[in-house]
């Protein structure tokens, strides 16, 4: 999944009202960049922390720029736009390149299921049976080499987690796909303490049979792609 526009170099300067991200380019210019990101963004709208921002010339679009990446400079990058792991993993499905999944011919995004919900991807194929995958995008990390999720109470994401069980009861396969959108992170787990009702929900969720998948990326300033299986829990001391 590459970025449509080369991406330029930023600072940030303050995120506010949750879509919005005042910016200083490295000609000096304060701009205004729309954040693709409804969650905390704990430990990632620091201001001064380098950002990666994708300008656009499109005459509909009210903002110029969009903030793609945080940099945390150390080599290591966070994609910020929860709009895109739905594209990279989409594109991941479609290749074939998610072993679990990878015997599924037929890719349906945006399928109507449950109590007026959408599952993100619906995968068949002759002889299986059909498997409904949940994306959720992975952000925070609070200790080294661990991501969390989430990063704020989301009742949305514990509804998920009952409909997916629903799901597993019925006989299909229900996965939930945490894909994280970090370079430094090697295992996953819930934050539960942040949102206690999600991690309930998660465990209710594997106890009626829906399968988890954590999957990194490889991000740089060019595009994010799917990456190596993480380990799902807490790294051990």
């Amino acid at each position: 999944m590459r970025f449509q526009t080369e991406l330029v170099p930023a600072r940030l300067i303050r995120r506010y009202k949750r879509f919005l991200a005042d910016c200083t380019l490295e000609d000096g210019r304060e701009v205004t960049a729309h954040c693709a990101n409804p969650g905390s963004m704990m430990g990632l709208a620091a201001p001064g922390t380098k950002i990666w921002l994708e300008p656009n010339d499109d005459p509909k679009k009210k903002l110029k720029f969009g903030w793609r990446l945080v940099d945390h400079e150390n080599g290591h990058f966070t994609g910020v736009d929860t709009s895109l792991p739905n594209k990279a993993v989409r594109a991941a499905l479609e290749a074939g390149e998610i072993a679990a999944l990878a015997p599924y011919t037929t890719v349906r995004p945006e399928v109507k299921y449950g109590t007026k919900s959408r599952i993100d991807f619906l995968l068949s194929a002759d002889g299986l049976p059909d498997a409904y995958v949940e994306v959720k995008s992975v952000t925070l990390s609070r200790q080294a080499g661990l991501a969390e999720f989430p990063d704020s109470v989301t009742a949305r994401g514990a509804k998920h987690l009952g409909e997916l069980a629903e799901v597993a009861r019925e006989g299909h396969r229900a996965i939930l796909l945490y894909l994280v959108q970090r370079t430094d992170c090697t295992h996953v787990a819930m934050a539960d303490d942040i949102d206690p009702t999600y991690a309930a929900a998660h465990t209710a969720a594997t106890q009626a049979g829906v399968e988890t998948l954590c999957i990194g990326t490889h991000i740089t300033v060019e595009g994010v792609t799917i990456a190596a299986p993480l380990a799902l829990g807490r790294p051990t001391r």
